[in-house]
């Protein structure tokens, strides 16, 4: 009986280390979007938005895993009662809004083909699919 339990111990221990390697062996995979993202940051441009926003969550969502590099600007306190400072004083009236380093403002949710002319970034025909 002794045996079976450190046999069963064992086996178990295997089993969760075997698991464990697997789960943590995988990669992250980068975006597809990610260089296209990080180019829009290093343009200049600002994109401001809010959380509770489903227009800045679509134009968000456009980008895949790749938004955590978009240039995105918090309006909203966590409460939804009033805008953030930093957004009160560019002036932002809606959302989304961009800010190129032009100083254009463009309103509303902008395809990447927009994005791409206002920051003279490229997109490879590839992820532009």
């Amino acid at each position: 009986m002794k045996i079976k339990f450190i046999i069963f111990v064992i086996v178990l221990v295997l089993a969760v280390s075997a698991f464990g390697l697997y789960s943590g062996a995988k990669p992250e995979k980068s975006g597809r979007l990610d260089g296209f993202a990080k180019c829009i940051k290093s343009s200049g441009a600002q994109f401001y938005g809010t959380f509770w926003c489903s227009h800045c969550q679509s134009q968000k969502k456009l980008f895949g895993t790749s938004k955590e590099y978009l240039p995105y600007i918090e309006c909203s306190n966590p409460e939804q009662t009033e805008q953030l400072p930093i957004c009160t004083e560019k002036g932002i009236e809606g959302y989304p809004t961009w800010i190129f380093a032009s100083g254009k403002r463009l309103s509303g949710e902008l395809s990447l083909k927009v994005l791409s002319e206002e920051t003279q970034c490229l997109i490879s025909a590839e992820t532009a699919q």
